[in-house]
């Protein structure tokens, strides 16, 4: 029961009630559930009083990063990267404003009836040497987690997945067109992705030959809804298979198909309160089906002579193709690709023998650990330094994870820990970084600083004994605070393309930045205090940005519709600016923070602010729900 799993269907695609009955399910029979990219209620992490535990097994990480943080992270056995969704590969998703009930803006770290956007790329993966930093993030961020990487089942995945292997990927996922149904587009249904018989095999065959199929586990999903399609999924290469449709049927789903709707009637794929009422699906449904599932496999592997699942993987011969052939519907098919044996080296496996090395005992951080013990163990604030190189990346991470492990979400108090580094920090510097530390750097930073930023305050700034003017420097790369939850950033210079992108609520402050800035932020503040690229804001639709615009050519570049830019004329808004800018100052010494603060009446002026339409009106719904309650 261990090698089955559901499938990702995050809660917010399906209701709090459905969600915690399959992860129950799947914990009693040993099995894993799949948060899906929604984030988890940290309530879950912990067994109740019945023993039961609704803590999804796998979490998963995926374009939005919505409510990936360091602590649901921790708690975690597999972490799953979603690249794509099998109904709709290429595509992002959209959880409409009206679904993200209060419930749902905490997990994911949002405003409540603000629509959610989940982008069609990663952004922080743009080849396979991007893929293999977010593995070595994730790991970093739990040791003991597998890493998963979810593809779609089309041609040439075969490749992808050797890449993905040699990326350092523990499991890769293939998954079918014919799963994860229930809001996908039509369009996307009728005329993407292909069967999952097609991209397994294809996959088991390109690492076969490749000697890489001993290094990762392969899975399988798509509609897999019997024993006898798990047999074959096992016999094309699959060691491990993914189930949702099927048991979200097991408890009661009626296949109505208007889940982005809100009106499930069986209160399964909704947010209306009164129609979750009506979800009778218990544990022991989807307990139920799964053992008959496990028996169904029993007994084919009974007939076929195979005592272990890992004796079967890879055993085409095994499939019988005379039924087919023989059918008038399949004229002029020609299965020997699907079934086609790989020649190979003798020795050579057809599963999983082997573990990934992903050489994260190297890291400076375990020496940093040893010599923080006193701040980690018994909170006492301590102040640390260290050289830094290019090729320490993720530092924070696993500092992080020792954190999230002892204090859960809460972290430690503010500036416990504070890590002073000198030189150029590898990618990731601070990714997943929690609450208690504070990590300087005085030099500079590569790509992707502060991913998933759960608390932390970060800060670049320029060495004392430089001469060149911060502002008018790059200081760190692109993609910072991607999927930031929470926390602080203040970078004495300009940073590269899509800061802030995703940024649920993360406090930043930069001196420019490129193209694309606070793209698809949902949350957070942002302060500009100097020039910006072109596609600001695209797909912004929450938190707010200020944006220092003394040459007046600001709203001529961003163009976005649903943004209201405003002059800063609220006391509120005032004392917010004014505040973040002193904190600049404070933390980096920056010419920059110091010039507008000595001429702070004139400069105000300067000033635009960021708001976005609808979040806006969201939060005048939340105003008038507060008062009606009160």
């Amino acid at each position: 029961m261990k090698r089955f799993k559901t499938g990702a269907m995050s809660y917010g695609s399906i209701s709090k009630e459905a969600h915690e009955n399959l992860a129950i399910a799947m914990n009693r029979i040993g099995g894993k559930s799949n948060s899906g990219e929604g984030g988890e209620d940290a309530e879950r992490f912990y067994k109740n009083q019945t023993g039961d535990w609704k803590n999804s097994a796998i979490k998963q990480v995926a374009s939005g990063r919505f409510g990936v943080s360091s602590n649901y992270l921790t708690n975690a056995s597999e972490i799953q990267i979603k690249m794509a969704q099998g109904a709709k590969p290429g595509e992002g998703g959209q959880l409409p404003g009206p679904k993200v009930n209060p419930d749902i803006a905490k997990t994911r770290n949002s405003t409540p009836y603000v629509g959610l956007i989940s982008p069609p790329p990663h952004h922080d993966i743009y080849s396979i040497e991007d893929l293999s930093q977010l593995i070595f993030d994730l790991k970093s961020a739990n040791r003991e987690a597998r890493i998963n990487v979810k593809l779609v089942s089309e041609v040439g995945v075969g490749t992808v997945a050797a890449g993905v292997s040699k990326a350092k990927a523990d499991v890769i996922l293939i998954s079918g067109f014919d799963g994860g149904t229930g809001a996908s587009p039509l369009t996307s249904l009728k005329h993407t992705g292909l069967p999952w018989e097609l991209g397994i095999a294809e996959a088991q065959q390109t690492l076969v030959m490749n000697d890489l199929r001993n290094r990762v586990r392969l899975e399988c999903d798509g509609q897999l809804k019997t024993g006898r399609d798990v047999a074959i999924a096992c016999l094309l290469g699959a060691e491990e298979f993914g189930f949702a449709t099927a048991p979200l049927v097991a408890s009661g789903c009626i296949m109505m198909r208007a889940c982005h709707l809100n009106t499930c009637p069986v209160g399964i794929a909704t947010q209306n309160p009164e129609l979750r009422k009506k979800f009778k699906g218990q544990p022991e449904h989807v307990v139920n089906f799964m053992y008959f599932i496990a028996q169904e496999l029993r007994e084919i592997m009974a007939e076929l002579g195979f005592k272990t699942i890992d004796e079967m993987v890879g055993q085409v011969q095994k499939l019988d193709r005379k039924k087919v052939l023989n059918h008038y519907k399949s004229a002029g098919i020609d299965l020997s690709p699907i079934l086609h044996q790989v020649d190979v080296i003798p020795g050579t496996k057809l599963y999983n023998t082997t573990k990934q090395e992903h050489h994260i005992e190297d890291s400076i951080e375990f020496d940093i650990i040893e010599k923080a013990h006193p701040a980690l163990y018994r909170k006492e604030k301590m102040s640390l330094d260290f050289p830094i190189k290019n090729t320490d990346r993720a530092v924070g991470a696993i500092i992080s994870n020792e954190i999230s492990k002892k204090y859960g979400a809460a972290g430690m108090p503010d500036n416990t820990l504070k890590l002073n580094f000198t030189g150029a920090a590898g990618q990731s510097f601070g990714a997943f970084a929690t609450k208690g530390l504070t990590m300087t750097v005085y030099g500079n930073t590569n790509d992707y600083l502060g991913k998933g930023l759960s608390g932390a305050k970060l800060v670049v700034k320029v060495p004392v004994e430089a001469t060149i003017v911060p502002h008018d420097n790059v200081i760190t790369g692109n993609v910072t605070l991607y999927g930031a939850t929470a926390g602080e950033a203040y970078i004495n210079g300009k940073a590269g393309e899509r800061f802030c992108v995703r940024n649920s609520g993360a406090i930043a402050v930069v001196e420019g930045i490129g193209d694309h800035g606070c793209e698809y932020m949902t949350g957070g503040t942002a302060v500009i205090l100097g020039a910006v690229g072109r596609n600001f804001g695209a797909g912004m639709s929450g938190g707010i940005a200020y944006v220092y615009d003394p040459n007046k050519t600001f709203k001529s570049i961003c163009k976005e519709e649903g943004l209201n830019l405003l002059a800063v004329e609220d006391q509120t808004d005032i004392d917010q600016l004014k505040t973040l800018i002193e904190n600049h100052y404070h933390a980096t010494q920056s010419p920059r923070a110091q010039e507008i603060l000595e001429q702070w009446e004139s400069q105000l002026g300067h000033f635009i602010k960021v708001f976005p339409e609808e979040y806006r009106l969201a939060l005048v719904r939340i105003a008038a729900e507060t008062a009606q309650t009160l």
